[in-house]
């Protein structure tokens, strides 16, 4: 259904369209879907909501192999709040990255976090410590000479004045 001047026409809209405003489909010899973005999206909303029931539980379900209900049984598991930080109301499966097993409902920081650190105990662990006593301090050492020490390298932070 492709014109010589680049242009298609949409199967569901009957409107002819330039190929850029068709999704890419490597399945497809011209390398262009048969439908134009905001139908294919249309048509990508109405099929999530008719086998799904909502655009929630199909991620849920292809990302973390667990549906809306599921998740809601782990939340009030977890006594309705992030498993981590006690807030309330989180909203993101947390996941582990090797075996994919969900862990618990997270908030979005916690989820995130874990995330930066990459799932990781030493790393948190490390950040632990680093947190616990490794402030930086400006140390005299000769009049308007500093030198950074830390509490953990022996010396003792420099008084406040």
């Amino acid at each position: 259904m492709d014109d010589e001047d680049g242009q298609r026409r949409c199967r569901d809209c009957g409107e002819w369209k330039a190929l850029e405003e068709f999704c890419s489909s490597k399945k497809r010899p011209s390398g262009r879907g048969s439908y134009c973005k905001p139908c294919h999206n249309t048509r990508t909303r109405e099929t999530k909501q008719r086998l799904y029931g909502g655009n929630r539980e199909y991620h849920l379900r292809r990302r973390y192999g667990i549906g809306q209900q599921e998740a809601d049984e782990l939340l009030a598991e977890q006594g309705g709040v992030c498993g981590v930080c006690g807030d309330p109301d989180p909203e993101h499966v947390d996941h582990d990255h090797r075996t994919g097993w969900v862990r618990g409902i997270l908030c979005f920081n916690c989820n995130g976090g874990l995330g930066q650190f990459r799932d990781s105990p030493t790393r948190l662990a490390r950040a632990i410590t680093y947190l616990r006593g490794t402030t930086w301090q400006r140390v005299l050492i000769h009049p308007g000479v500093y030198q950074m020490c830390s509490p953990t390298r022996g010396r003792p932070p420099s008084p406040r004045f």
